[in-house]
């Protein structure tokens, strides 16, 4: 078996980027137990989280591109969301606006806020780099407290 700081073992990443990028969606995964441990095994830290925020990001993209499609099915009776719960995040996204997005990371909220950013059009290009900053910024901060950075 060959050091992990220094090999580059496919599975493994792919590994990291599909639960990143399942995190990122609706389906329960938990990416920051997968980096921690990763981390802790000796792989490159400034790989796993560039892995990590890639598929968490594309997970976002996904949900964001949900959005933009999912507004035509609001009436539906299988539609997850009632017209209430979807107006007042409306609401709150057109009052918070994508800077809101910087908060795309936190669990709970932050999953719902990308496909809300989709449905209420946020262009591509700002959705990215905010988020891209928010999950990245998130996976350095647990790769710094897995690693006592200081």
């Amino acid at each position: 078996m060959s050091d992990p700081s220094t090999s580059f073992d496919f599975a493994v990443f792919a590994g990291l980027f599909l639960v990143a990028l399942a995190a990122a969606t609706i389906l329960p995964a938990q990416s920051e137990a997968a980096l921690a441990g990763l981390l802790i095994s000796g792989y490159s830290p400034g790989l796993l989280i560039a892995v990590a925020s890639l598929g968490n990001v594309l997970g976002s993209v996904m949900n964001w591109g949900l959005g933009r499609g999912i507004e035509h099915f609001r009436h539906r009776r299988w539609f997850p969301v009632r017209d209430a719960g979807l107006e007042r995040a409306q609401h709150w996204y057109r009052r918070y606006g994508k800077w809101s997005l910087l908060l795309s990371w936190v669990p709970v909220i932050g999953d719902p806020l990308t496909v809300v950013a989709g449905i209420m059009k946020e262009p591509l290009l700002p959705f990215l780099l905010l988020v891209a900053i928010a999950k990245s910024a998130r996976y350095l901060v647990v790769a710094a407290v897995t690693l006592n950075w200081a």
